[in-house]
């Protein structure tokens, strides 16, 4: 349930007044939720149950309990539930915590209704990842293996390679305890038997390359697949995608099945098809769509096309109608390039949050990963430098993420802002998933202290010349001056740069009246935050320094009740 998913169905059941004032509260805010009505609340209670994929009950929770207890089925089929009390001060994540999204679910209602989020799965409670929370099917003995992590017990932890698993806590081993009683938590795409102390989660690592003659049926495909997965003792829930030629994207019967088994079809041209070696080809194959390879191709390419970092392990098999050929993918590490806004935690995104938690190792700046190590998970391992020692954080990120990690890399603000995305990306390659997640910067946090300096038109520039010669600094300095740019000053002053900030000013007062207005904010949303207002002719710059971010107006921005505002210009305001 996590971004509210606008296709998910949540169905709403009141039985009081103040019960539908809240539910009206989540139905103007969300278009996909509705309120049930029923002949009696029981009644709308079950209805919603059958019909909805989520259903938040602003009833007792006794009363909850008693009417879907003779329903439930399935934690992995049933939907979530959260219970709201009649004052909206709690809202309950009762039934499909994680399965189900409940626990989300009871957060985003928590928001909304500005009521507290009582979440009680025992791993959210002590902060670990939940099994059946890391995006990947899980297998097995799922309830006694995670009671073991919690209890502290002995978990041997048995990969098949590298994956960008997130924080585990250090009863679960990566070798041996040589423990005969041990609990295991296999990560494998192959069928292995399981016992009541094995759980197994399926990393993404097969893909099924699909060729087919136009209209085969879904069935047949479907059967072929299966079949050969069975023989090669691999695990469906392990595929990661199909994969095929262009000239399959629309075919119905592949189509099909890559929805009955909830994966995506990839599909590559035929060029890029016929460039991969493959121990099959066919001519007969080449005439027909351009490559003497589909479904052993395709497999290799996967969906990133990347065949070195694949294996064949089941070469092309052929029905009257389809073919299917299955390769191992190797694992990509992860790094997530993470921007944790101008400092105050609640100007924090949510996504920052859980990249955060979805790591198992955080690098950063000292003073940055103080700022978060509360929301790490138990087990997080933190490299942590001064300042100074950005390119040696960088380096260190990517190397973490090559060897297959999941990885955060934090920086302040947004991290493509004059933060840490840039050199990191510099020495990311192929072999590593990035994610990038923006941040609140400090030019918004500032301008949102100042009033509305940045309604129209506006430059960023830093004023730092470690990286970029004075000459190129001032150059550009000069072309926001003449546009009339809002112009924001990142790096504006340090005791070693202490003429820099007054010569930009300069260059800017030759191009616009002394009165424009100037805006000064120190440590925006932290602690010892100030804001200070001039004009260009008053500004002293020794009341700034490299906590402060500059804001100087253009010739159209004002003072308003002692707020900068720069005007956007709408016509209905002439």
């Amino acid at each position: 349930m996590n971004d509210q998913n606008p296709s998910a169905r949540i169905g709403l059941v009141a039985a009081t007044v103040a019960g539908r004032r809240h539910a009206h509260i989540v139905t103007a805010a969300w278009p996909h939720a509705r309120l049930i009505e029923g002949e009696t609340v029981a009644d709308a209670l079950r209805s919603a149950w059958a019909g909805c994929d989520a259903v938040v009950a602003f009833l007792a929770t006794g009363a909850v309990v008693r009417i879907l207890a003779p329903l439930l089925a399935d934690k992995r089929s049933d939907p979530a539930v959260v219970v709201v009390d009649e004052a909206a001060r709690h809202a309950v994540a009762l039934l499909g915590g994680h399965a189900g999204g409940g626990n989300d679910l009871a957060e985003q209602v928590g928001a909304l209704l500005d009521a507290r989020p009582v979440i009680t799965t025992a791993t959210d409670a002590v902060g670990l990842p939940g099994l059946d929370t890391l995006g990947w099917p899980v297998q097995g003995a799922v309830a006694a293996v995670s009671r073991a992590i919690l209890d502290g017990e002995p978990v041997h932890l048995i990969a098949d390679a590298q994956w960008p698993l997130p924080a585990l806590p250090p009863n679960v081993y990566a070798e041996s305890t040589g423990n005969t009683v041990a609990y295991r938590l296999l990560v494998t795409d192959r069928v292995v038997p399981l016992d009541e102390r094995t759980a197994v989660l399926r990393p993404p690592s097969l893909v099924a390359g699909v060729g087919a003659s136009r209209g085969v049926p879904a069935a047949e495909v479907t059967e072929l697949l299966h079949r050969v997965l069975a023989e090669a003792g691999l695990s469906p829930a392990s595929l990661r995608c199909l994969a095929s030629a262009d000239v399959k994207a629309d075919e119905a019967g592949i189509l099909s099945t890559a929805d009955a088994i909830g994966v995506p079809l990839v599909t590559w041209p035929a060029t890029r098809l016929a460039a991969v070696d493959v121990p099959h080809p066919s001519e007969v194959v080449r005439a027909a769509v351009g490559t003497p390879s589909v479904a052993e191709a395709a497999a290799l390419l996967g969906p990133a096309g990347s065949p070195g970092d694949a294996t064949l392990l089941v070469g092309k098999t052929a029905t009257a109608m389809a073919t299917v050929a299955v390769a191992r993918h190797a694992p990509r590490g992860r790094l997530a390039v993470v921007g944790l806004g101008p400092g105050a935690a609640d100007l924090r995104t949510p996504r920052a949050v859980a990249e955060l938690r979805r790591a198992a190792v955080v690098v950063g700046l000292d003073q940055y990963l103080d700022q978060v190590r509360d929301v790490l998970r138990p087990g997080t391992r933190v490299l942590s430098s001064g300042l100074g020692a950005e390119e040696a954080r960088a380096r260190a990120a990517v190397a973490e993420a090559t060897a297959g990690r999941a990885v955060a890399l934090i920086g302040s603000g947004d991290a493509g802002v004059y933060a840490m995305a840039s050199p990191a990306l510099e020495y990311a390659d192929e072999r590593i998933d990035v994610v990038g997640v923006p941040g609140v910067t400090a030019a918004l946090a500032a301008g949102a202290l100042l009033g509305a300096p940045l309604g129209h038109d506006h430059a960023y520039l830093s004023l730092s010349d470690l990286h970029t010669p004075w000459e190129v600094i001032e150059r550009r300095v000069t072309a926001a001056a003449e546009g009339d740019f809002v112009t924001l000053f990142y790096n504006p002053r340090s005791r070693a740069r202490d003429w820099q900030l007054g010569k930009a000013l300069g260059i800017l007062a030759a191009h616009r009246p002394p009165d424009t207005p100037v805006g000064v904010v120190r440590n925006a949303s932290r602690p010892g935050e100030r804001v200070h207002l001039a004009t260009l002719g008053t500004l002293d710059p020794t009341v700034v320094d490299m906590y402060s971010v500059v804001v100087v107006g253009s010739s159209d921005t004002r003072l308003v009740a002692g707020r900068m505002v720069t005007p956007r210009g709408y016509r209905w305001r002439s």
